[in-house]
Protein backbone atom coordinates (compact mmCIF):
# COMPACT_ATOMS: atom_id res chain seq x y z
CA UNK A 1 0.00 0.00 0.00
CA UNK A 2 1.32 3.41 -0.99
CA UNK A 3 3.50 2.02 -3.78
CA UNK A 4 3.34 5.20 -5.86
CA UNK A 5 4.22 7.52 -2.98
CA UNK A 6 7.53 8.97 -1.89
CA UNK A 7 8.32 6.32 0.73
CA UNK A 8 6.39 3.40 -0.75
CA UNK A 9 7.81 3.80 -4.23
CA UNK A 10 11.34 4.04 -2.86
CA UNK A 11 10.87 0.86 -0.82
CA UNK A 12 9.30 -0.98 -3.76
CA UNK A 13 12.12 0.14 -6.06
CA UNK A 14 14.66 -1.31 -3.60
CA UNK A 15 12.80 -4.61 -3.16
CA UNK A 16 12.49 -5.06 -6.92
CA UNK A 17 16.31 -5.13 -6.93
CA UNK A 18 16.51 -7.50 -3.94
CA UNK A 19 18.70 -10.59 -4.53
CA UNK A 20 15.61 -12.78 -3.93
CA UNK A 21 13.22 -10.62 -5.94
CA UNK A 22 12.61 -13.38 -8.48
CA UNK A 23 11.02 -15.47 -5.71
CA UNK A 24 8.64 -12.68 -4.63
CA UNK A 25 5.21 -11.85 -5.99
CA UNK A 26 4.60 -8.12 -5.68
CA UNK A 27 1.05 -6.76 -5.55
CA UNK A 28 0.21 -3.05 -5.36
CA UNK A 29 -3.12 -1.31 -4.85
CA UNK A 30 -3.27 1.82 -7.03
CA UNK A 31 -5.97 4.25 -8.11
CA UNK A 32 -4.57 5.03 -11.56
CA UNK A 33 -5.07 2.52 -14.43
CA UNK A 34 -2.11 4.15 -16.21
CA UNK A 35 0.20 3.58 -13.26
CA UNK A 36 -1.18 0.07 -12.82
CA UNK A 37 -0.12 -0.75 -16.38
CA UNK A 38 3.32 0.80 -15.85
CA UNK A 39 3.81 -1.22 -12.66
CA UNK A 40 3.10 -4.40 -14.59
CA UNK A 41 6.03 -3.50 -16.84
CA UNK A 42 8.40 -3.68 -13.84
CA UNK A 43 6.98 -6.95 -12.52
CA UNK A 44 4.36 -5.73 -10.08
CA UNK A 45 0.83 -7.11 -10.14
CA UNK A 46 -1.53 -4.17 -9.74
CA UNK A 47 -5.06 -3.96 -8.45
CA UNK A 48 -6.98 -0.81 -9.31
CA UNK A 49 -8.89 0.55 -6.34
CA UNK A 50 -8.87 2.70 -3.23
CA UNK A 51 -7.72 2.17 0.32
CA UNK A 52 -11.20 3.33 1.29
CA UNK A 53 -12.65 0.21 -0.35
CA UNK A 54 -12.66 -1.89 2.83
CA UNK A 55 -13.77 -5.21 1.27
CA UNK A 56 -11.06 -4.95 -1.40
CA UNK A 57 -8.30 -4.10 1.10
CA UNK A 58 -9.43 -6.93 3.35
CA UNK A 59 -9.44 -9.40 0.45
CA UNK A 60 -5.95 -8.41 -0.67
CA UNK A 61 -4.68 -8.80 2.89
CA UNK A 62 -6.00 -12.37 3.03
CA UNK A 63 -3.74 -13.17 0.06
CA UNK A 64 -0.48 -11.69 1.37
CA UNK A 65 2.30 -13.21 3.44
CA UNK A 66 3.86 -9.77 4.00
CA UNK A 67 2.16 -6.38 3.88
CA UNK A 68 4.20 -3.20 3.66
CA UNK A 69 2.00 -0.22 4.43
CA UNK A 70 3.32 3.24 3.57
CA UNK A 71 -0.04 4.94 3.02
CA UNK A 72 -2.25 6.93 5.39
CA UNK A 73 -1.01 6.15 8.91
CA UNK A 74 -3.81 8.02 10.67
CA UNK A 75 -6.81 6.24 9.16
CA UNK A 76 -8.01 3.60 11.62
CA UNK A 77 -10.58 2.28 9.14
CA UNK A 78 -7.90 1.45 6.58
CA UNK A 79 -5.78 -0.32 9.19
CA UNK A 80 -8.82 -2.23 10.43
CA UNK A 81 -9.52 -3.44 6.90
CA UNK A 82 -6.14 -5.02 6.33
CA UNK A 83 -5.94 -6.32 9.89
CA UNK A 84 -9.24 -8.15 9.37
CA UNK A 85 -7.79 -9.69 6.23
CA UNK A 86 -4.65 -10.76 8.06
CA UNK A 87 -6.73 -12.36 10.78
CA UNK A 88 -8.73 -14.31 8.21
CA UNK A 89 -5.49 -15.48 6.57
CA UNK A 90 -4.18 -16.71 9.90
CA UNK A 91 -7.42 -18.51 10.75
CA UNK A 92 -7.51 -20.14 7.32
CA UNK A 93 -3.85 -21.12 6.89
CA UNK A 94 -2.45 -21.23 10.43
CA UNK A 95 0.45 -19.09 9.23
CA UNK A 96 1.10 -15.72 10.88
CA UNK A 97 1.26 -12.93 8.26
CA UNK A 98 3.72 -10.08 8.64
CA UNK A 99 3.03 -6.35 8.63
CA UNK A 100 5.60 -3.59 8.18
CA UNK A 101 3.66 -0.46 8.98
CA UNK A 102 4.87 3.10 8.42
CA UNK A 103 4.03 5.51 11.22
CA UNK A 104 6.15 8.56 12.05
CA UNK A 105 7.92 10.40 14.83
CA UNK A 106 5.14 12.96 14.72
CA UNK A 107 3.74 10.71 17.42
CA UNK A 108 6.48 12.05 19.72
CA UNK A 109 5.69 15.72 19.04
CA UNK A 110 4.90 18.24 21.76
CA UNK A 111 3.08 21.61 21.72
CA UNK A 112 5.94 24.09 21.99
CA UNK A 113 4.93 26.74 19.39
CA UNK A 114 8.37 26.99 17.81
CA UNK A 115 10.61 26.93 20.88
CA UNK A 116 13.03 24.38 22.28
CA UNK A 117 11.81 23.14 25.61
CA UNK A 118 12.84 20.42 28.04
CA UNK A 119 11.16 17.62 26.11
CA UNK A 120 11.41 13.86 26.40
CA UNK A 121 13.88 12.11 24.12
CA UNK A 122 12.31 8.78 23.25
CA UNK A 123 14.21 5.56 22.59
CA UNK A 124 12.80 2.99 20.20
CA UNK A 125 14.15 0.15 22.36
CA UNK A 126 12.13 1.28 25.38
CA UNK A 127 8.55 0.00 24.90
CA UNK A 128 7.48 1.20 28.36
CA UNK A 129 8.48 4.74 27.45
CA UNK A 130 6.67 4.55 24.11
CA UNK A 131 3.56 3.20 25.82
CA UNK A 132 3.54 6.33 27.99
CA UNK A 133 2.50 8.34 24.92
CA UNK A 134 -1.07 9.57 25.07
CA UNK A 135 -3.60 7.93 22.76
CA UNK A 136 -4.31 11.42 21.40
CA UNK A 137 -0.81 11.76 19.91
CA UNK A 138 -0.58 11.82 16.12
CA UNK A 139 -0.54 8.31 14.54
CA UNK A 140 -1.05 6.71 17.95
CA UNK A 141 -4.50 5.18 17.47
CA UNK A 142 -3.40 3.22 14.40
CA UNK A 143 -0.14 2.18 16.05
CA UNK A 144 -2.07 0.81 19.03
CA UNK A 145 -4.40 -1.22 16.82
CA UNK A 146 -1.39 -2.76 15.09
CA UNK A 147 0.33 -3.64 18.37
CA UNK A 148 -2.96 -5.15 19.57
CA UNK A 149 -3.10 -7.40 16.50
CA UNK A 150 0.36 -8.72 17.32
CA UNK A 151 -0.62 -9.32 20.95
CA UNK A 152 -3.66 -11.31 19.83
CA UNK A 153 -1.34 -13.54 17.83
CA UNK A 154 -2.82 -13.39 14.33
CA UNK A 155 -0.19 -11.00 12.94
CA UNK A 156 3.45 -10.22 13.51
CA UNK A 157 3.83 -6.47 13.35
CA UNK A 158 6.72 -4.04 12.97
CA UNK A 159 6.28 -0.28 13.03
CA UNK A 160 8.80 1.99 11.31
CA UNK A 161 8.70 5.62 12.42
CA UNK A 162 10.54 7.96 10.05
CA UNK A 163 11.46 11.41 11.27
CA UNK A 164 11.57 14.37 8.85
CA UNK A 165 12.53 12.78 5.51
CA UNK A 166 14.61 14.73 3.03
CA UNK A 167 16.18 14.09 -0.35
CA UNK A 168 14.72 13.43 -3.77
CA UNK A 169 13.62 9.93 -4.73
CA UNK A 170 15.31 8.39 -7.76
CA UNK A 171 15.08 5.14 -9.66
CA UNK A 172 13.05 3.36 -12.28
CA UNK A 173 9.66 4.09 -10.73
CA UNK A 174 10.42 7.82 -10.75
CA UNK A 175 11.74 7.65 -14.31
CA UNK A 176 8.54 5.94 -15.48
CA UNK A 177 6.36 8.54 -13.79
CA UNK A 178 4.89 6.03 -11.34
CA UNK A 179 6.27 7.46 -8.13
CA UNK A 180 6.16 10.85 -6.43
CA UNK A 181 9.78 11.91 -5.97
CA UNK A 182 9.23 14.58 -3.32
CA UNK A 183 8.62 14.30 0.40
CA UNK A 184 5.91 16.27 2.20
CA UNK A 185 7.92 18.18 4.79
CA UNK A 186 10.47 20.50 3.18
CA UNK A 187 8.28 21.04 0.08
CA UNK A 188 5.44 22.32 2.29
CA UNK A 189 7.80 24.88 3.85
CA UNK A 190 9.13 25.83 0.41
CA UNK A 191 5.62 26.45 -0.94
CA UNK A 192 4.81 28.62 2.07
CA UNK A 193 8.04 30.60 1.58
CA UNK A 194 7.29 31.16 -2.10
CA UNK A 195 3.76 32.23 -1.27
CA UNK A 196 4.85 34.79 1.33
CA UNK A 197 8.07 35.78 -0.47
CA UNK A 198 10.31 34.83 2.44
CA UNK A 199 11.48 31.80 4.38
CA UNK A 200 9.63 31.20 7.61
CA UNK A 201 9.22 29.23 10.81
CA UNK A 202 6.78 28.88 13.69
CA UNK A 203 7.75 31.04 16.66
CA UNK A 204 11.52 31.37 16.99
CA UNK A 205 12.19 28.13 15.10
CA UNK A 206 14.40 26.80 17.90
CA UNK A 207 12.32 23.62 18.14
CA UNK A 208 14.13 20.41 17.21
CA UNK A 209 13.24 17.45 15.01
CA UNK A 210 15.06 14.32 13.91
CA UNK A 211 15.82 13.76 10.25
CA UNK A 212 16.65 10.96 7.81
CA UNK A 213 17.57 10.82 4.13
CA UNK A 214 15.18 8.85 1.96
CA UNK A 215 17.83 6.34 0.88
CA UNK A 216 18.97 5.76 4.47
CA UNK A 217 15.34 5.19 5.42
CA UNK A 218 14.94 2.65 2.62
CA UNK A 219 18.02 0.88 3.97
CA UNK A 220 16.15 0.48 7.26
CA UNK A 221 13.16 -1.10 5.54
CA UNK A 222 15.37 -3.53 3.66
CA UNK A 223 17.45 -4.46 6.71
CA UNK A 224 14.34 -5.05 8.81
CA UNK A 225 12.72 -7.02 5.97
CA UNK A 226 15.78 -9.26 5.74
CA UNK A 227 15.94 -9.77 9.52
CA UNK A 228 12.28 -10.77 9.65
CA UNK A 229 12.79 -13.35 6.90
CA UNK A 230 16.03 -14.75 8.32
CA UNK A 231 15.47 -14.43 12.08
CA UNK A 232 11.71 -14.19 12.70
CA UNK A 233 11.92 -15.40 16.29
CA UNK A 234 14.60 -12.92 17.38
CA UNK A 235 13.46 -9.77 15.54
CA UNK A 236 11.47 -7.63 17.98
CA UNK A 237 7.81 -7.15 17.05
CA UNK A 238 4.54 -6.02 18.61
CA UNK A 239 4.95 -3.74 21.61
CA UNK A 240 8.73 -4.03 21.21
CA UNK A 241 8.63 -3.69 17.44
CA UNK A 242 9.13 0.07 17.08
CA UNK A 243 11.95 1.17 14.78
CA UNK A 244 12.83 4.85 14.54
CA UNK A 245 14.21 6.27 11.31
CA UNK A 246 16.31 9.05 12.84
CA UNK A 247 19.88 10.07 12.10
CA UNK A 248 20.66 13.48 13.51
CA UNK A 249 18.64 16.52 14.53
CA UNK A 250 17.94 20.00 13.14
CA UNK A 251 16.01 23.07 14.14
CA UNK A 252 13.36 24.79 12.05
CA UNK A 253 15.14 28.14 12.00
CA UNK A 254 17.98 26.54 10.03
CA UNK A 255 15.53 25.07 7.53
CA UNK A 256 13.80 28.44 7.15
CA UNK A 257 17.14 30.17 6.69
CA UNK A 258 18.29 27.66 4.08
CA UNK A 259 15.09 28.18 2.12
CA UNK A 260 15.30 31.97 2.49
CA UNK A 261 18.88 32.15 1.26
CA UNK A 262 18.19 30.01 -1.78
CA UNK A 263 15.13 32.07 -2.71
CA UNK A 264 17.33 35.18 -2.59
CA UNK A 265 19.87 33.46 -4.86
CA UNK A 266 17.06 32.68 -7.29
CA UNK A 267 15.79 36.25 -7.23
CA UNK A 268 12.50 35.22 -5.63
CA UNK A 269 13.06 37.03 -2.34
CA UNK A 270 15.17 39.86 -0.94
CA UNK A 271 15.23 38.57 2.65
CA UNK A 272 18.00 36.21 3.74
CA UNK A 273 16.57 35.80 7.23
CA UNK A 274 13.38 33.80 7.82
CA UNK A 275 10.57 35.38 9.80
CA UNK A 276 7.85 33.97 12.03
CA UNK A 277 4.70 32.77 10.28
CA UNK A 278 1.68 34.82 11.27
CA UNK A 279 -1.50 33.12 12.45
CA UNK A 280 -3.06 33.95 9.10
CA UNK A 281 -0.16 32.34 7.23
CA UNK A 282 -0.38 29.21 9.35
CA UNK A 283 -4.05 28.97 8.43
CA UNK A 284 -3.32 29.61 4.76
CA UNK A 285 -0.33 27.35 4.22
CA UNK A 286 -0.69 24.68 6.91
CA UNK A 287 -4.47 24.42 7.39
CA UNK A 288 -4.13 26.09 10.79
CA UNK A 289 -1.70 23.50 12.18
CA UNK A 290 1.35 24.66 14.14
CA UNK A 291 2.94 21.24 13.60
CA UNK A 292 6.15 22.86 12.38
CA UNK A 293 6.54 24.45 15.79
CA UNK A 294 6.76 21.14 17.65
CA UNK A 295 9.73 19.25 19.06
CA UNK A 296 10.10 15.58 18.14
CA UNK A 297 13.18 13.89 19.51
CA UNK A 298 14.22 10.25 19.57
CA UNK A 299 17.09 7.81 19.35
CA UNK A 300 17.09 4.88 16.90
CA UNK A 301 18.79 2.37 19.20
CA UNK A 302 16.73 -0.65 18.14
CA UNK A 303 17.06 0.21 14.46
CA UNK A 304 20.82 0.47 14.80
CA UNK A 305 20.96 -2.84 16.67
CA UNK A 306 19.86 -4.50 13.41
CA UNK A 307 22.93 -3.11 11.67
CA UNK A 308 21.31 0.03 10.26
CA UNK A 309 24.09 2.51 9.57
CA UNK A 310 22.68 5.66 7.94
CA UNK A 311 25.28 7.66 6.03
CA UNK A 312 23.63 11.03 5.46
CA UNK A 313 23.89 13.63 8.23
CA UNK A 314 22.12 16.87 9.14
CA UNK A 315 24.74 18.70 7.06
CA UNK A 316 23.43 16.83 4.01
CA UNK A 317 19.93 18.00 4.93
CA UNK A 318 20.97 21.67 4.99
CA UNK A 319 23.14 21.33 1.87
CA UNK A 320 20.29 19.70 -0.04
CA UNK A 321 17.63 22.35 0.54
CA UNK A 322 18.59 24.27 -2.60
CA UNK A 323 18.56 21.10 -4.68
CA UNK A 324 15.02 20.31 -3.52
CA UNK A 325 13.83 23.82 -4.32
CA UNK A 326 15.39 23.70 -7.80
CA UNK A 327 13.86 20.29 -8.50
CA UNK A 328 10.44 21.43 -7.32
CA UNK A 329 10.56 24.51 -9.55
CA UNK A 330 11.67 22.45 -12.52
CA UNK A 331 8.83 19.96 -11.93
CA UNK A 332 6.28 22.75 -11.50
CA UNK A 333 5.23 21.66 -7.99
CA UNK A 334 6.55 24.63 -6.03
CA UNK A 335 3.72 27.16 -6.35
CA UNK A 336 3.02 28.92 -3.09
Amino acid sequence: MGATGFIGGSVLNRLLAHPDASTFTFTALVRSPVKAELLKQVGVESVIGSLKDAPLVEKLATEADIIISTADCDDVDIASSYLRGMKKRYETTGKIPILLHTSGTGTLADESAGYLKDVTIYNDDDPDQIESLADTQQHRLVDLEIVKADKEGYARTYIILPSMIYGIATGRLVDLGIQNKFSIQIPSLVRAALGRGRGGMVGAGTNIWGNVHIQDLVDLYEILFNHIRQNPDTTAHGREGYYFGINGEYNLYQIGKGIAEHLVALGKSSEREPSTFTDEEIKKYFAGSSFWGTNSRGRANRSRSLGWNPLKSTHNLYDGIGLEIDAMLEAGVAQG
